[in-house]
């Protein structure tokens, strides 16, 4: 079977953007079709200053919501980042492989070390190089395919390059993964900044539909949503951004097309109400299962558990070979 990884960093509140753009796929689709793992990507919340009580809480919220949004533990491998150690073992490998270079041109690094750097912060070396424990992650597990939303694709690519490299060099070794992405709302944008992703990390704010939110919540912030100029409902993701972007919340919660729903309304007010109450619907059984999940806390700390041994017993060989590859002297000879 094809074999799927993707994760969730636990550094925010998890939104509708993380639901539409994959979580909601990894259910319906990829645990059911593939040897599927999903990982709260705990290890990479370390890189910016952080909380790290809050840390702890948003990682064990995270993992709920996961199996809230329908992720079997039967069918799937759910677990926690930092509960396998061969992801760091294997980071460290692949950053011997790495560039400098490469770990400066990545777009998240440039933006994320600017900001930090206004607010008058200092740059955790870990910025710079989280990019190869993503690497780690995927490539770990002999991944084939990375559902990941369009900002995450450049991380998947150089993930192909270090195995590329790695495998030219020592031997062949890893798996080389490639990006998947859904073709509607594969990138939900912030309500009140249709140009910015809506993202978990973001301050609270009206543009953010967390997936906990109370249902008249949602419709406040659907109903508050930015428009466009012009009074005529078109999709256009170039010149209507927050118009696109109601449309295809709307298309990704009734399973539309925008193009074609923008032709049913002739107000903003109408498109807006219906949006809201697809976006309450949708949203609803994962509040309800997450409810359920909060009140028997030890049955999602078993999942993750056998989770994480089952990862830790896939990862294993692929990262011990690497060690061995690289030029690493096998435990067993040490005494040798």
């Amino acid at each position: 079977m094809t074999r799927v990884f993707s994760g969730v960093k636990p550094t925010g509140h998890l939104t509708l953007g993380n639901y539409l753009g994959a979580m909601r796929r990894w259910a319906g689709e990829d645990q059911h079709r593939s040897d599927a793992l999903f990982c709260v990507v705990d290890l990479h919340a370390l890189t910016v200053d952080h909380d790290p009580a809050r840390v702890r809480r948003l990682s064990r919220q995270a993992a709920s919501l996961l199996l809230a949004a329908g992720l079997d533990p039967d069918l799937c491998t759910v677990f926690v980042q930092s509960h396998v150690d061969e992801h760091a073992r294997l980071s460290y490998v692949l950053e011997c492989v790495a560039t400098d270079g490469e770990m400066r041109r990545m777009i998240q690094y440039k933006e994320k070390a600017a900001r930090e750097r206004e607010r008058g912060g200092s740059v955790r070396l870990s910025l710079l190089t989280y990019p190869v424990l993503m690497a780690a992650d995927i490539l770990a597990y002999g991944t084939d395919d990375v559902p990941v939303g369009n900002d995450q694709t450049q991380h998947v690519e150089l993930a192909r390059d270090l195995a590329v490299r790695f495998n030219q060099r020592y031997g062949h070794t890893f798996v080389v993964p490639r990006a998947t992405s859904p073709a509607v709302a594969a990138r939900v944008m912030n309500l009140q900044e249709p140009a910015s992703k809506m993202g978990k990390s973001d301050d609270v704010g009206p543009g953010i539909v967390y997936l906990l939110d109370e249902p008249d919540v949602v419709r406040k912030k659907v109903m508050r949503a930015v428009t466009d100029s012009g009074r005529e409902v078109v999709y256009d993701r170039e010149e209507r951004p927050g118009l696109a972007n109601l449309l295809e919340i709307l298309a990704a919660c009734t399973g539309g097309e925008p193009a074609e729903l923008a032709g049913a309304y002739d107000s903003y007010g109408a498109l807006k109400k219906d949006t809201a109450e697809a976006v309450v619907e949708v949203l609803r059984p994962v509040r309800e299962r997450h409810q359920e999940l909060c009140a028997d806390p030890g049955y999602v700390e078993g999942v993750l558990r056998e989770g994480a041994e089952r990862a830790r017993a896939m990862a294993r060989p692929t990262v011990d070979a690497a060690y061995r590859a690289i030029g690493l002297l096998p435990p067993g000879n040490a005494a040798r």
